[in-house]
């Protein structure tokens, strides 16, 4: 997905209005809406977690996916989650609610 995509997503996710309008290749829609930039913004991503009421679980396997703790032990196998980009945050919550697309 594209960064504008996923902003798109998870913007609708947290309840954002949208007005969609055609792309120039008319496979699908945009937002003209302003809403945040999940993909980099750490503090725009800590607010859409806070979505996540049953789903907590679920993000947190998701998350850990994605930045790989498998190896890691004791205290060095927090600092992962505490690195996680917003980039990886934003992934991992679209695919907690089954809003991942490109077929993966």
């Amino acid at each position: 997905m594209t960064e504008q995509q996923i902003n798109a997503a998870i913007a609708e996710a947290c309840g954002w209005g949208q007005k969609p309008v055609v792309n120039t290749d008319g496979k699908g829609s945009v937002w003209v809406t302003n809403c945040p930039n999940y993909c980099n913004d750490l503090n725009a991503m800590h607010e859409a977690e806070l979505v996540l009421t049953k789903d907590r679980s679920s993000y947190l396997t998701e998350l850990a996916i994605l930045i790989s703790t498998d190896d890691l032990r004791g205290l060095d196998a927090d600092w992962p989650w505490v690195c996680a980009t917003a980039r990886q945050r934003a992934e991992a919550f679209l695919r907690t609610l089954g809003k991942w697309e490109n077929g993966e």
